[in-house]
C-alpha cells in the first residue's frame, strides 16, 4: 500500500482537463486534431522533468516512455496505456473543473446550467463519496474523465515509483493514444518502440472493476440504388432510395437487437447514419457481440431483411460492405491467465473486491489485444461519461494508482 505519499493525481487531472483534446471523426489527419497535441507535449515534458530520459510525443500525438527496472531478475515489461483525446459527443472547449470538497450528498447545480443537476437518486454510485472530493464540469461542457481520468493515474504512479526508488518493479512502458474515441488510437503505435509484454488499459469505472471482454465489433453498410426521374414525369419510372432505406429501418427488430433494449452480454444492430437521395441512399450499421461468430449471424439477417424489400423494386440494386472494427479481446487475454491473475492479486493487497465487468463497447485493449499486446481494462473512476455531467471522485483515481503500484511489485515478485 501508499503510506506517506501525497498524491499528485488529483491536480494532474484539473490541468488536463482544462486542455482541449476533442477528436474528430470526420477528419483526415494523424491526429484528427492538432489540439490533442497540446497534451501530448506537455506530458512527455512532465515525464522528462521526472526524469525518464526516452520519454516523447511523435508527430502523431503518441507518447512514450519508459521507468527502467531497479530488479535484478528478468520478468514481463508492462505496458500502462490511457487516451488523451475526449469525446464530440458533447463540448470538450474551455472544460472549468469544479472541485466540490467533502461532499455530503446534496444535490450539485452546475452553475453554467441549472438544468444540470447530480442527485444520489439519479446517480447513487454518489453515495460512494460521503466526505470525499469529487469533481464535475460547470454544466456546459463535459468533464473529460474519459479518459484523462486514466492519463493523470498513469503520470501519479510514474511520479510515485521514481520519487520512492525502494518499490521494486519490473520495467515499466507508459503509453499515451490520440483517437481512441474515433476508434483509432492504435493505428500508429509504434511496437517495436514500445517493446512491451503486456499492457492495461486505464479507461474503467467504478472502484475495484476490471474488464477483460470487451464487444466484437464490424461497421455494416448497405447502399441502395434506386432509379431518378423528374418527380413530375417519374409514374412507373422513379424508385426512390430513400424509401427503400426507411423500409429496412423500419423492418428492424424492434423488441431485441436494438442498444435500447439490451443489457449485459447481449449483443445489437444499430443504424448509426442514414444519408442519401432517391438514386442512392447510403445506411450505416453498428454491429456488436461478445461472441465474434454472432456478428456473422446479425449481417445476414439485415441482408434478409434488405433483399426481401428489393423484390418490390425489381429496378432497385443493392450492395453490402463490412468492414472489421474489434475483436473482443477476450479471446487473447485468456491465453495468458497470470495478466488477471496479478491484478486480481493487486486488489487484494489493496483490499477491494474485484467486479469484474465486461465492456459494452471497446477500448484501445481490444485491438492492442489483437496487435500483440493483451490489455484489459482497469478502473479510473470515472462517471456519466461523453456527458455534461461527467463526475469523478479524488479517492477512486488514488485508489487507482494504489492498485498499480502493487501490481508492478506483484509482476516484480
Amino acid at each position: 500500500m501508499i503510506l506517506n505519499y501525497n498524491h499528485t493525481v488529483k491536480q494532474r487531472f484539473l490541468n488536463y482537463v482544462a486542455i482541449d483534446t476533442q477528436s474528430d471523426a470526420k477528419s483526415k489527419t494523424i491526429p484528427s486534431t492538432s489540439k490533442q497535441k497540446n497534451l501530448s507535449v506537455l506530458l512527455a515534458k512532465e515525464l522528462l522533468e521526472m526524469g525518464l530520459q526516452d520519454a516523447h510525443s511523435d508527430e502523431m500525438g503518441y507518447v512514450y516512455a519508459t521507468i527502467p527496472s531497479n530488479i535484478n531478475s528478468v520478468v514481463p515489461t508492462i505496458c500502462f496505456c490511457s487516451h488523451i483525446d475526449t469525446t464530440s459527443d458533447c463540448s470538450g472547449e474551455n472544460v472549468q473543473p469544479i472541485v466540490h470538497k467533502n461532499y455530503q450528498g446534496q444535490d450539485i447545480i452546475l452553475p453554467k446550467d441549472a438544468s444540470q443537476v447530480l442527485t444520489t437518486t439519479k446517480y447513487p454510485y454518489l453515495l460512494n463519496h460521503i466526505g470525499q472530493d469529487i469533481i464535475t464540469a460547470s454544466g456546459d461542457t463535459l468533464l473529460g474523465a474519459d479518459d484523462k481520468s486514466g492519463v493523470a493515474i498513469i503520470m501519479d504512479l510514474a511520479n510515485y515509483l521514481i520519487t520512492n526508488p525502494t518499490i521494486k518493479h519490473g520495467t515499466i512502458k507508459i503509453l499515451f493514444t490520440p483517437d481512441e474515441e474515433i476508434g483509432k488510437g492504435s493505428d500508429n503505435i509504434d511496437f517495436t518502440k514500445l517493446a512491451a509484454d503486456f499492457g492495461y488499459t486505464l479507461d474503467g469505472g467504478n472502484i475495484a472493476t476490471y474488464s477483460d471482454a470487451t464487444f466484437s465489433a464490424n461497421y455494416f453498410t448497405i447502399t441502395i440504388h434506386g432509379v431518378s426521374a423528374h418527380p413530375g414525369d417519374a409514374k412507373n419510372k422513379m424508385v426512390n432510395a430513400i424509401k427503400i432505406g426507411s423500409e429496412i429501418i423500419a423492418s428492424l427488430p424492434k423488441e431485441s437487437l436494438a442498444p435500447e433494449v439490451t443489457e449485459g452480454f447481449e449483443g445489437f444492430v444499430h443504424p448509426l447514419n442514414f444519408n442519401g437521395t432517391a438514386e442512392k441512399t447510403i445506411l450505416e450499421f453498428l454491429i456488436r457481440s461478445f461472441v465474434t461468430s454472432d456478428l456473422e449471424i446479425f449481417q445476414e439477417k439485415l441482408k434478409t431483411i434488405t433483399n426481401e424489400i428489393l423484390v418490390k423494386y425489381p429496378k432497385a440494386s443493392v450492395q453490402f460492405e463490412v468492414v472489421e472494427q474489434y475483436r473482443n479481446m477476450k479471446e487473447k487475454i485468456d491465453e495468458f491467465p497470470e495478466l488477471i491473475g496479478n491484478l486480481l492479486k493487486a486488489f487484494e493487497k489493496c483490499k477491494l473486491t474485484p467486479i469484474n465487468e465486461a465492456i459494452r463497447g471497446g477500448t484501445d485493449g481490444s485491438r492492442m489485444s489483437f496487435m500483440g499486446l493483451p490489455s484489459p481494462n482497469i478502473f479510473t473512476g470515472m462517471q456519466n461519461v461523453h456527458s455534461r455531467t461527467e463526475w469523478i471522485g479524488v479517492k477512486d483515481m488514488e485508489k487507482s494508482v494504489q492498485v498499480l503500484s502493487e501490481l508492478v511489485q506483484v509482476w516484480a515478485s
